[in-house]
């Protein structure tokens, strides 16, 4: 046998934040791997700011701009706010694009995060539709 070590794979784990029974152990679920990062993803994009106590400058505050008039400024904006939380605030996601589009039928916008996970050779594609409610 020889000396080297064989270097194992980092592993994610947190929380379930649909707070989900596991059926047999009855212990609060837990997401693990790519699932944590993603769910860690979304959380990110959908906080408004001085939504988290002590931290009030963590998230994108995405929903002000549903009621704004959707220009290519505004959709820079958008975008480069998306790129900054989760590069300040996720470790584990490496950004590779941000794209956030109009619905104008729906009165929504859908923003799509592609990001690659630290040691984890497979891109992940996240969309999260925003839609206003009235």
């Amino acid at each position: 046998m020889s000396g080297a070590k064989t270097k194992q794979k980092e592993i994610f784990s947190d929380l379930d934040l649909g707070f989900f029974a596991h059926p047999v152990t009855k212990k609060v679920s837990r997401k693990v791997n790519r699932n944590s990062v993603r769910q860690s993803v979304k959380s990110l994009i959908l906080t408004d700011y001085y939504e988290r106590p002590f931290k009030p400058n963590l998230g994108c505050s995405l929903r002000y701009y549903l009621f704004e008039l959707f220009t290519p400024a505004i959709k820079q904006q958008m975008e480069t706010t998306i790129r900054e939380v989760i590069s300040n605030y996720e470790p584990r996601a490496d950004i590779i694009e941000v794209l956030v589009e109009e619905k104008q039928d729906d009165y929504a916008l859908i923003v799509s995060v592609a990001f690659m996970i630290i040691n984890d050779p497979d891109p992940i594609i996240l969309d999260v539709i925003l839609e206003r409610v009235r």
